[in-house]
């Protein structure tokens, strides 16, 4: 065993564990992009330039003066991933090998997104409108006994998001968009905690032999490796807001280019960091004068990136038209997550030196007839974890290559529907990920993303 290793093991008792790990979830939660279902059969190109419907108050509300009538549109999306893990080699904080408990199954859970978008001109120059949404989403969730477990088992961030709009007509080609976003953040994030390991590693580094802190954990407290699992559950919640700018500018009758700015969002979750553990840990923290792993009022920063957009739309002919968009979001604001607990525990600081990225996407739509337009799309999106090393189990992520179809069927001179389908194919991922208190976790992930989304347009007018 050496001093290194020991040294790390005293943070066991000295901090509380569980955040280091489940912070990254914290503050890196998806930004989610399914915002339209009009929009996910293009794969979302030229999302600030097409102002096709009410769903531009989310991509750019300069978009709002293109639309001549009062319009309300309700969007659905289920977003069903699949995260797989195949263990290398995973071990406890001691170095042993995790020796119980599978692979974690499918860690991405379906979820459902709505959307809810009301637009209305307001004379020849305002029109105003109001979105609801969630931009920032993650929920992953492992078996409770997985190999895996001391790292992660679930975590779970949801944001709602309340957007009025406005837009100006500020000349003949020229429209310029501003937002307020009320938003809403909520995190929940739990996983195992090896109070055996954390008996016997806090021992060893007072100077105990290996063998005798096993058994005097053992003996003394009914405590073993692996063995005598507790569990940490902490949970969050934050208003706060920020806001969102675009221009749309007509080149033509038959192009346009769509500028859509917004802006980052800076939470502060406050809530409650609960532990259950074994009685004989208990008794093994009061033994070492320890005041960790104590139920307490917690908070943790959550800044969720900006994001600019440049997209351009141009009509070829009366049938075909094509797009295209590159978005820029600035996730390097993500260097570290800190834990305040109220209890006067330790913080928990977990670095994370994110990456800021580029997403890209061109579209295609064909217009069979006035009634039924057909949607295609492909894009590439970058995945801001830097390397294996900084990639947790809470978010396995890696650079994504969508595949997306769409319709819309115009059912009336009051409504439309569409229809999408997008097939997210995830890059090979590896993960090497140290954790003082939890241990190192190594393996691979197969994963994918399918997604499908209907919407409904209506015009009052």
């Amino acid at each position: 065993m050496t001093y290194s290793l020991q040294s790390k093991l005293i943070r066991f008792v000295v901090s509380c564990f569980i955040m280091s790990g489940s912070s990254q979830t914290i503050a890196a939660g998806f930004a989610i992009i399914e915002q339209s279902a009009s929009g996910l059969g293009n794969a979302f190109a030229g999302g600030a330039a097409v102002a096709q419907d009410a769903t531009t108050i989310f991509f750019n509300p300069a978009g709002l003066r293109r639309l001549e009538s009062r319009q309300l549109v309700v969007a659905g999306h289920i977003i069903a991933p699949q995260a797989n893990f195949s263990n290398t080699s995973t071990t406890d904080l001691l170095g042993n090998s995790v020796a119980t408990g599978g692979n974690g199954g499918n860690a991405g859970k379906t979820v459902f997104v709505p959307n809810f978008y009301y637009a209305t001109p307001f004379n020849q120059q305002i029109s105003l409108g109001i979105g609801i949404n969630a931009p920032f989403g993650l929920r992953t969730k492992y078996d409770s006994d997985w190999i895996g477990r001391y790292q992660a088992i679930e975590s779970d961030l949801t944001t709602v998001n309340i957007n009025p709009s406005l837009a100006w007509q500020a000349g003949e080609r020229l429209a310029l968009g501003f937002g307020i976003n009320a938003q809403y953040a909520k995190a929940t994030l739990t996983r195992a905690l090896d109070t055996g390991s954390g008996c016997v590693g806090t021992l060893i580094s007072t100077g105990l032999p290996d063998a005798t802190a096993v058994s005097t954990c053992a003996t003394n407290f009914g405590l073993s490796p692996q063995q005598n699992d507790g569990l940490a559950d902490i949970t969050g919640d934050d208003w706060s807001w920020g806001f969102n700018l675009g221009l749309l500018y007509e080149l033509n009758d038959s192009s346009r280019l769509g500028f859509a700015y917004r802006s980052r969002i800076k939470h502060s979750l406050k809530g409650d960091a609960d532990f259950t553990i074994p009685g004989g840990f208990s008794n093994f923290l009061a033994f070492v004068g320890s005041g960790s792993f104590i139920d307490t009022g917690a908070t943790a920063a959550l800044d969720l990136p900006e994001t600019a957009s440049l997209s351009l739309y141009h009509d070829i002919n009366a049938n075909w038209s094509v797009m295209a968009d590159a978005t820029y979001t600035r996730w390097s604001r993500f260097e570290e997550l800190r834990i305040k607990f109220a209890s006067g525990q330790n913080d928990s600081a977990t670095p994370e030196q994110w990456n800021n990225v580029w997403r890209f996407s061109l579209g295609a739509n064909y217009r069979i007839d006035k009634n039924l337009t057909l949607r295609a799309g492909l894009a590439l999106d970058q995945e801001p974890i830097p390397n294996d090393a900084l990639r947790t189990p809470r978010i396995p992520g890696h650079d994504r290559t969508w595949l997306a179809l769409g319709a819309r069927f115009t059912t009336s001179e009051q409504m439309d529907l569409d229809i999408g389908y997008a097939h997210l194919q995830v890059s090979d991922t590896h993960i090497n990920h140290s954790n003082a208190s939890a241990g190192t976790i190594i393996g691979d992930y197969n994963s994918s993303v399918d997604i499908f989304s209907a919407q409904l347009n209506y015009r009052f007018d």
